[in-house]
């Protein structure tokens, strides 16, 4: 059986060219850039002021003395007069600064009478006092983000800001899934007495789509070799074909023998793990073929460390693996066998650091001791027995 780093290297290396779109920055949220990204304007693009109050030549002012208004200055529309020492300008926060001004004294700062400002105080205290200076923020060609970085809300804006209105990205890889099982109803219908209801479909479609990718759930097929390699066979322009359940070599497990037939190249099929041993690897033309054990916590956590890094290298991830992070161990573990162990694990924050505390059963058919998780405790192959207050190592599971 492989390990699951040596997986996880195998999974990767199936994965085909990534492919490249230009997308409207509505559309980017969450995909990582294709090329670098530099600045078509420089942002402000003019002297402008940060605050609601009056421009003057910081020269010409000093506390107690009485200036002039000799017109405004607003957001969008500049002062269209003519400058003058010893004036001063009505602004308002972003509007551009008159030529000839340099600084802002504070609206709340200044008595207003008779179309003239008396200085109150000690002033605005320096020349430049609230004006955002052209090219602050970023000026026209300035490097603003690399290739590979994920956009997120913050990127996005910052590319809109900058006169971008496209983003040159890695696309969303296409997935397909199928499940297979005579026993398994869809989400919503009756179970018959010895049914039950498929929930690892609706799952994994959570999942990659939180995940960046477009899905395609095709549903449920019957344990018959011809009807699921002829689906198999069916499916056309996806980058990721997920099976799920099937994928063993028991006597009604026809998902490996499906694929063959349907054109598969079948890369191995055991990992050195549980849950999650009898997944599957293989490519399908120019696809990358999952098969995912049919139980719903196996499913999940081959998904977590299989199916999600490949969304996000095919998406232009530099790392896509979970990073594991370190915790105490609340209580006494058992020594681990031959395949390492993730299990569903409470992680919360204590004085001195996470605290870890494995769920005591481990099933994995039990989606609600999934659903009460939030990390995944990761004993690996042969650890020996470990003490309370001893490190673990630990998979958040936050992104879902």
């Amino acid at each position: 059986m492989l390990s699951v780093a040596e997986a996880q290297a195998r999974v990767l290396a199936a994965a085909g060219a990534r492919r490249r779109e230009t997308v409207p920055l509505h559309e980017a949220h969450g995909c990582y850039l294709a090329e670098d990204v530099t600045a078509l304007l420089s942002q402000p693009p003019f002297n402008a002021s940060a605050m609601d109050g009056y421009a003057v030549r910081f020269e010409d002012i000093a506390p107690g003395m009485t200036m002039p208004v000799i017109g405004e200055a607003l957001a969008g529309k500049a002062f269209d007069g003519v400058w003058e020492e010893g004036v001063a300008i009505r602004i308002l926060t972003g509007a551009p600064m008159p030529e000839g001004t340099d600084t802002v004294i504070l609206q709340e700062d200044v008595a207003y009478e008779d179309g003239a400002i008396r200085i109150m105080e000690e002033g605005p205290g320096f020349a430049g006092r609230h004006v955002r200076k052209a090219g602050q923020d970023f000026a026209l060609g300035a490097l603003l983000l690399k290739a590979g970085s994920r956009l997120n809300a913050r990127a996005i804006a910052l590319m809109a800001a900058s006169g971008h209105g496209m983003a040159e990205v890695y696309a969303r890889p296409r997935i397909a899934i199928l499940a297979t099982g005579d026993e398994l109803v869809p989400p919503g219908a009756q179970p018959g007495p010895d049914q039950i209801i498929n929930s690892n479909g609706v799952m994994l479609s959570a999942l990659a789509r939180a995940a960046g990718a477009e899905v395609a759930d095709l549903g449920i097929l019957p344990d018959r070799h011809d009807v699921i390699r002829d689906a198999i066979a069916d499916v056309k322009d996806v980058d990721i074909l997920v099976t799920v359940g099937g994928a063993s070599v028991g006597d009604h497990d026809y998902v490996q023998a499906a694929l063959v037939d349907a054109g598969a190249t079948i890369d191995f099929w055991k990992i050195a793990m549980r849950p999650g041993k009898p997944m599957m690897l293989g490519t399908l033309g120019d696809a990358v073929a999952i098969g995912l054990p049919g139980n719903p916590v196996s499913a999940y956590v081959c998904a977590q460390l299989f199916l999600l890094p490949l969304v996000r290298h095919l998406m232009g991830a530099s790392n896509p693996f979970p990073a594991p992070l370190q915790g105490r161990l609340t209580m006494d573990m058992p020594a681990n066998g031959p395949r390492a162990n993730y299990q569903r694990a409470h992680v919360a924050a204590g004085p001195d650091g996470w605290e870890v505390t494995p769920f005591p059963v481990q099933d994995s058919a039990m989606l609600s001791r999934l659903e009460e998780a939030n990390a995944l405790a990761i004993r690996p192959a042969e650890a020996p027995a470990a003490e309370k207050g001893s490190n673990i190592a630990f998979l958040p599971l936050n992104n879902d």
